[in-house]
C-alpha cells in the first residue's frame, strides 16, 4: 500500500497524464487519428487510466476519513498524555526545589513512571500522522528531560538552572505540538487539559 504522499502524488501524475493525452487528442490530428486506428490499443490505455486514477483518488479519501475519523481518538490521547505531563512536571518541580524530601524524589519518580507508560500506551495511536509524531516525539524529549531532573544529583545551582531551562523550552514546545491535536475537542475540555481552573 501507498504512503498517503505517495498516493496523493500517483494520483496527481496518472490525472496530469491523461489530461495531457485528451488535450494532445483535441490538438493533434495526427495523434487522433493513430487512436482511431488503434481501438484496442486506445480502450485498453484509456480504461487503465481510468482505473488507476479511479483506485488511486479513492484511496486518498479513505485514508483521509480514516485520519479524520481517528483525529477524535488522537486527541484524547494527547489530552491524556498532556494531563500526565503537568503532575510529572510538577512533581519533578517539588523534587527539584531546595528543601526537597526523600518522598518528593519517590512522587516524582513515580509520576515521570507512569508519564512515560503513558508515552508507550498512546505510541501506536500518534505515530501515524505527522502532527502527532512530532506532538509524541516531544512527549519523550519532556519525559527524557523528566527523568533526567528527577535522577541528577548536582549540587551546582548553575546546572539546577540550566536543566530547569531545558525542560521548561521542552515544556512550551510540547504544549505547541498539542495545540493542532486538542483543537476537535470541546473548549471545557481543552481548558481542562491546560489546567485551567475556572473551566
Amino acid at each position: 500500500m501507498l504512503s498517503r504522499w505517495q498516493g496523493g502524488f500517483a494520483a496527481l501524475i496518472v490525472t496530469l497524464l491523461t489530461g495531457v493525452l485528451v488535450i494532445l487528442d483535441i490538438n493533434d490530428e495526427a495523434m487522433r487519428r493513430w487512436w482511431a486506428g488503434h481501438a484496442l490499443t486506445t480502450d485498453t490505455v484509456s480504461g487503465l487510466l481510468v482505473l488507476a486514477i479511479t483506485l488511486l483518488v479513492v484511496d486518498q479519501v479513505v485514508r483521509l476519513r480514516q485520519l479524520n475519523s481517528r483525529a477524535q481518538a488522537v486527541a484524547a490521547q494527547a489530552a491524556i498524555i498532556m494531563t500526565q505531563a503537568g503532575r510529572a512536571l510538577n512533581a519533578v518541580t517539588q523534587a527539584t526545589a531546595k528543601g526537597a524530601h526523600d518522598s518528593d524524589g519517590d512522587a516524582a519518580s513515580s509520576e515521570v513512571r507512569t508519564y512515560m507508560m503513558m508515552l508507550l500506551v498512546g505510541a501506536p495511536v500518534l505515530i501515524d500522522a505527522q502532527v502527532s509524531r512530532n506532538f509524541l516525539e516531544q512527549a519523550q524529549i519532556v519525559g527524557g528531560l523528566m527523568a533526567l531532573s528527577v535522577g541528577m544529583t548536582a549540587k551546582s545551582s548553575g546546572q539546577a538552572a540550566a536543566k530547569d531551562a531545558r525542560l521548561d523550552d521542552a515544556v512550551q514546545r510540547l504544549r505547541a505540538a498539542a495545540t493542532p491535536l486538542l483543537q476537535v475537542l470541546t473548549p471545557e475540555t481543552q481548558a481542562a487539559v491546560r489546567g485551567d481552573e475556572s473551566a
